[in-house]
Formats: structure tokens, C-alpha cells, sequence
């Protein structure tokens, strides 16, 4: 199976993600339409579950972006439902430890790497009837690391068999080390664990991505070594849209 962000990644280059957080097909679509690498469908902060992922799974084939989703937790039913469900690639949080990355990604392959069911209903529909043979070389698989404890861990995470990236959650990681949460971080400590964990994943030769407000914070990530940045999502970009629309009326 041929995907989009694997290309672009087989090519050196940057993946732009774009991050969809209101249950709707119709908001998936827009986004599908767009020039994104990959589009993350979120059942962690999000407002999705499981049955809506699905219907935004299918709109989004209209696009060529590749499909991921974050799920809730590092839960294997849930893991494996959204694979099944067509989803190419899993963003887990919270992942702390070693054994953390490689149970997730466990989750995520067919024995014997892994421990994944083998039930890929509209998986096998739409990526084709090679999906057993070729999924456990295509699924992209991205831990975050989001706490001082997974900071602390990360060369052991980053060396998970079977990882494809590290993908850091720059809120909650900020909370973890007793500071107010934000994206586009330049806080010195912030910057500077953020700094470790890219060293981490290029030594071991993996990806690293991260979630940005702004594409000029991306920009600055991707030259920095980064392969991989969220731009914002779906309901910051509509409410910014919207305020500023509004405003120029007014005005």
C-alpha cells in the first residue's frame, strides 16, 4: 500500500497534518479536500467516538491525505477497531515508558511482531485484498511523549521496535513540568526537552512530529529537524476564520 505521508517521508520532506476535532463528515470532507499529507481524526480531546471516526474515515477518501486518528488512550480494542475501521496510521498518548510503546505498538501489528486481531472489515475494502501482507510495513505508528517521566524514558521509547515516530504533546508536557499549557512553546525548559526528544528519534532513526498553532512555529520545527506538525485543528481554525470575518464587517 502506497501512502501519502509514507512518500513524503521517503523523500526527506516535511508532512503537514491537519487535526479534525467536530464530529461531522462534512468538516472531514472540507478537510480531505485540502493539501494535507495526513489528517488525524481526534477521540482523545475531540468531540468523536468511535461510530462518527468511522463516517469521517469514509468522507475522507475523497482526498489523498493518509488517515490517522489519536485514540483515547493506549487501549488495544479501541487501537484495533479504528484500524479495522480504515485508519493507516495511530497516535497514542501518553506513553511513558518502554513497555508503554511496546504494547501500543503491539496493538498495532499481526503476529508474530505483534498482537493485533486479524479482522480488518472496511480496511480490507479499501486498501485492497493485500492489507494483511502490507499493513504492518504502512500503519505509522506515533507515541507521545507529553511528561517528564516519558522525557526521562524517551531513548528507550525511541528505540521501540516497530515505532515509526514520537510525537510530542506540548500542553500537557508543559503541565507535567508545573506550567500553564499552550502551544508554540519558547519557554527555555519546554524548548529544551522538546530538544531531547528530537535528538532521541534521529538517533534512532525514527520521525518526529509535534502540534503547532501556527505554520510559522511549524516551519521553524521542520527546520529544526521535525518531520511531522499538526497545524492547529478544525475548531480553532473555524472560530478564527469566523472572529475575523466578522470583525472586518463590523469594522
Amino acid at each position: 500500500m502506497k501512502t501519502r505521508l509514507r512518500e513524503v517521508w521517503g523523500q526527506g520532506g516535511h508532512a503537514v497534518n491537519g487535526w479534525l476535532s467536530i464530529p461531522n463528515t462534512i468538516t472531514a470532507e472540507i478537510m480531505s479536500k485540502q493539501d494535507f499529507d495526513s489528517i488525524t481524526i481526534d477521540l482523545q480531546h475531540g468531540l468523536i467516538d468511535y461510530q462518527t471516526a468511522l463516517g469521517m474515515l469514509q468522507a475522507m477518501s475523497a482526498g489523498s491525505a493518509t488517515p490517522l486518528a489519536r485514540v483515547p488512550w493506549n487501549e488495544p480494542g479501541i487501537i484495533m477497531k479504528l484500524l479495522d475501521a480504515g485508519a493507516l496510521g495511530i497516535i497514542c498518548p501518553m506513553i511513558n515508558t518502554a513497555e508503554d510503546a511496546a504494547r501500543f505498538v503491539g496493538a498495532c501489528q499481526y503476529a508474530p511482531k505483534g498482537y493485533r486481531s486479524s479482522g480488518p472489515t472496511r480496511a480490507l475494502i479499501v486498501h485492497g485484498p493485500s492489507y494483511f501482507d502490507e499493513a504492518d510495513d504502512t500503519i505509522v505508528t506515533m507515541a507521545m511523549v507529553e511528561t517528564v517521566e516519558a522525557v526521562d524514558n524517551v531513548e528507550a521509547i525511541a528505540a521501540t521496535p516497530g515505532l515509526s515516530g514520537i510525537y510530542i504533546g506540548p500542553s500537557d508536557l508543559a503541565v507535567s513540568m508545573g506550567k500553564k499549557p499552550g502551544l508554540d512553546s519558547t519557554d527555555p525548559e519546554v524548548v529544551a526537552a522538546m530538544d531531547k526528544v528530537l535528538a532521541a528519534a534521529t538517533k534512532a532513526g525514527i520521525k518526529t512530529g509535534l502540534h503547532c498553532l501556527s505554520p510559522a512555529y511549524a516551519k521553524a520545527m521542520y527546520a529544526k529537524g521535525y518531520a511531522f506538525a499538526s497545524l492547529s485543528n478544525d475548531v480553532r481554525i473555524l472560530s478564527a476564520a469566523l472572529s475575523s470575518t466578522v470583525a472586518e464587517a463590523r469594522s
